[in-house]
């Protein structure tokens, strides 16, 4: 009996091949789509999961409470970390992490790693990356010490073994000795290092002191805590511990500090402090509903094609039933139908993930997965999800087809009721407002991505190529040579550029009041060009000038955000108010306006300026745009003359810049490839209901043929009551959509405002592809011979 059903499954399918395609491939698109998202939101929450100890793993970060200011910083002081593990017999080991651009070099090979990072020698007792070589627990201890992943041991060393040699590194070019290779730290880490770095080269040999420093904060902590050890139970004790330690420099400075614990687990998407590596757990929510959302349009897809396509089998269930047929012999050979249909669409859906999964790699902009199968548990979850579906798809019809009268089906009077022409519609209302709800939120995304790149930014970052010299001593001949290019037009000295990390330092500036109020203020290192390069417009007071010997140790420029956090009612009435810096003290002698030093995302916050050319690494060139790889090239060579031992490498400022808008790029290029995606689904259903329709209603078509009924005329009657469908799926789209892209929006500083004409856009634009849908069936039915269809009557 099974084989039977399995023929007659098959010979249905055949039958109807081009229908029989679209039902496939609709569920088969969906599952693809959600198979991928499946797989995106997985290793998004896969971030950090592969250390063992990792429930026991925490971050330690501080609140920074100053007169003007709280500061959230996702890092402690320098003795916070080996302080705590003195301290708390909770905490089992601690580490620092401290990011660095380093130069390393072997004979003529030469590469500035970024990614370096200095640890302490409990760095392999907390965190399981595995060494392939060399004792975990003494590997680091030792001044210039380093250990290499396994890429960056073969970079250097080829087919060596590199444990023992020596590497120099730094601009010193200090000799360092690989005592260990480590496997190539995995995507999802948010710690990621080519080159490891014993911390004691810093705290025991170039900077002695830093492990009693408190009120710098430079390395990441992390502490491993004992096995029960209840986090808010030991964050509760660092108030006194603090106090202990510290309470006399808080107090003089004014500066009051807060320590916490963050799990490790929720420090790539849910810490809301810097250096998070990016993740966003608003994102994941956002991406696991539209996988839901996309697998259940596929879903209701495919019981609108199976309700549409069961009609036309009414009279064989009719003869089955006749001839001795029972309900549950025909209701299985329906459910089996569509499962088998389903499993169908899964094979597949393995094919299709197979051939778009490397591109889906290059949208997420990583590898979320290296192939079909390396993903064994969310395969086996599609393939139950898929047949669920079958069965859900195949109790409608059987339920239908196996409760009515032989009889009247053999007569020709079938009808699948009220019931069921309410169901297929509620179906389609559902799918039409998932896929309005997706056209106005990737609508929504892409203005606001538009509206940040269009975003008056406060400066001039074009055609700016931007030079890390490393503050070495040839940086001015460096710059003197590039200022007698042709294709250079001006150059400038700066310790950070707009969209780099930069200083903050403790500060104390004259208020309104005559008061120093203390501050932690950005600051920036430049030159006298600095400003006028960029373009920074002046509104008070003047900018940095050699004809001001003063201005090199008592001067400073600041921006509007500083004016107003100082209380001043005007740039004008800050021009004159001292300030005491970092060792420095002076006047403040330019007002700029404010610009966006960071992304849009955050907003702008007081920034000082001070002319301290020795305190520059950053060279910015603006080039002519004419011949600009000829300027490069000129650079270049320029380069390798006079800073021959250090690597040549530069960036476009505009280039750079705009990296910050690359996590909700791909985020925005990936829902609307989803949104398309859902729509094209959506469209298959309404498809499948107006070939319902068109099929339950063809008597009434010839008849109104017959009769002199226009061709248009039939078009309007079939698509009228589908165009309702879609605009009451927008009437409920819309509010839910506003309020959930209104929530997205709230993680931006500068925003555009959801006009009315977004929802209208999208409203018009689920009209218009519902329209084009449903003409396609509905002139098909329009233009039919009017006798065949009356030919039953």
């Amino acid at each position: 009996m099974i084989k039977n059903y399995f023929k007659i499954t098959l010979r249905n399918l055949w039958k109807h091949k081009g229908f029989s395609f679209l039902n496939i491939m609709g569920l088969a698109i969906g599952m693809t789509a959600g198979f991928l998202i499946l797989l995106y939101v997985g290793f998004e929450l896969s971030y950090d999961t592969m250390h063992t100890k990792a429930d026991r793993i925490y971050r330690v970060v501080a609140d920074i409470q100053t007169p003007s200011e709280k500061i959230q910083a996702d890092r402690p002081a320098w003795a916070v970390a080996p302080n705590l593990q003195r301290e708390f017999p909770e905490v089992e080991a601690a580490v620092r992490l401290l990011d660095l651009d380093m130069l390393v070099r072997k004979d003529n090979i030469k590469f500035k790693e970024t990614k370096a990072v200095a640890v302490d020698s409990s760095f392999f007792q907390i965190f399981d990356f595995k060494l392939l070589q060399g004792d975990p627990k003494n590997v680091l201890k030792a001044p210039f010490e380093i250990v290499l992943s396994k890429s960056a041991a073969e970079k250097y060393f080829g087919e060596e073994n590199p444990v023992g040699k020596t590497l120099k590194i730094m601009d010193e070019g200090y000799v360092a000795k690989v005592s260990g290779i480590m496997e190539d730290i995995p995507e999802n880490s948010q710690i990621q290092a080519d080159v490891l770095l014993s911390m004691t080269t810093f705290t025991q040999n170039l900077q002695k002191g830093l492990d009693d420093q408190w009120g710098n904060y430079s390395p990441a902590a992390y502490i491993l805590t004992t096995a029960g050890t209840a986090p808010n139970k030991l964050q509760s004790k660092f108030p006194d511990f603090l106090e202990r330690k510290n309470g006399e420099e808080m107090k003089e400075s004014q500066m009051f500090v807060t320590l916490f614990l963050e799990p490790l687990k929720d420090v790539y998407l849910r810490s809301t402090r810097g250096g998070n590596g990016g993740g966003n757990i608003n994102n994941v929510y956002i991406f696991s509903i539209v996988a839901v959302f996309i697998l259940l349009i596929a879903c209701i897809n495919f019981i609108n094609l199976t309700t549409a396509r069961s009609v036309e089998r009414a009279k064989e269930v009719g003869i089955r039933k006749v001839v001795g047929a029972e309900k549950g012999q025909l209701a299985l050979q329906f459910i089996g139908e569509s499962v088998v249909i389903c499993l169908i669409a899964f094979g597949l859906t393995l094919a299709l993930t197979a051939l778009f999964l490397p591109y889906f790699n290059t949208l997420a902009g990583k590898t979320v997965s290296d192939g079909v199968f390396s993903s064994p548990i969310h395969m086996l979850l599609l393939l139950g999800i898929s047949i669920g579906i079958g069965v859900l798809a195949g109790i409608y019809p059987a339920v239908v087809l196996t409760s009515f009268k032989p009889v009247s089906v053999l007569k020709g009077r079938f009808s699948s009721g009220t019931s069921g022409i309410l169901l297929r519609k509620v179906l389609v209302i559902t799918q039409f407002t998932i896929s309005i709800s997706l056209i106005i939120g990737t609508l929504v995304i892409y203005i606001q991505m538009q509206y940040m790149r269009d975003q008056e930014l406060g400066f001039n970052k074009e055609q700016t190529i931007v030079l890390d010299t490393g503050a070495k001593p040839a940086q001015k001949v460096l710059k003197q040579s590039l200022d007698q290019l042709s294709g250079v037009l001006s150059t400038s000295l700066g310790s950070s550029v707009p969209g780099a990390e930069n200083a903050a330092a403790y500060s104390e500036m004259e208020n309104k009041n005559g008061d120093f109020q203390v501050a932690n203020l950005d600051l920036y290192f430049v030159d006298e060009n600095y400003i006028p390069q960029f373009d920074f417009k002046l509104l008070a007071g003047r900018a940095f000038s050699k004809d001001f010997a003063t201005d090199s140790t008592q001067a400073m420029v600041i921006n509007e955000k500083t004016v107003q956090l100082l209380g001043f009612t005007s740039p004008e009435e800050a021009i004159g108010a001292k300030f005491k810096q970092w060792g420095r003290e002076g006047k403040v002698i330019g007002v700029i306006q404010d610009f966006h030093f960071r992304s849009l995302q955050s907003e702008i916050k007081p920034l000082t300026m001070r002319l301290e050319p020795r305190g520059t690494n950053l060279i910015a060139i603006k080039v002519s745009p004419k011949n600009i790889p000829q300027t490069v090239a000129a650079i270049e060579t320029r380069w390798k003359d006079i800073l021959p031992d250090q690597p040549f490498e530069y960036y476009f400022l505009n280039d750079f810049f705009d990296r910050q808008y690359r996590g909700e790029e791909r985020f925005g290029n990936l829902f609307l490839n989803f949104a398309v995606l859902a729509i094209f689904i959506s469209c298959l259903g309404l498809l499948g209901l107006a070939a319902y329709s068109t099929m339950q209603r063809r008597r009434e078509i010839g008849i109104r043929k017959i009769v002199g009924a226009s061709v248009f005329g039939i078009v309007n009657l079939l698509s009228k009551e589908f165009l309702k469908l879609v605009g009451i799926a927008f009437l409920i789209a819309s509010p839910i959509t506003w309020y959930a892209m209104h929530k997205w929006l709230e993680g931006f500083a500068y925003r555009i405002d959801m006009d009315w004409w977004i929802f209208l856009e999208a409203g018009l634009l689920a009209i218009i592809v519902a329209s084009a849908t449903i003409s396609f069936q509905a002139v098909k039915a329009a233009i039919a011979n009017p006798v065949k269809s009356l030919r039953t009557e």
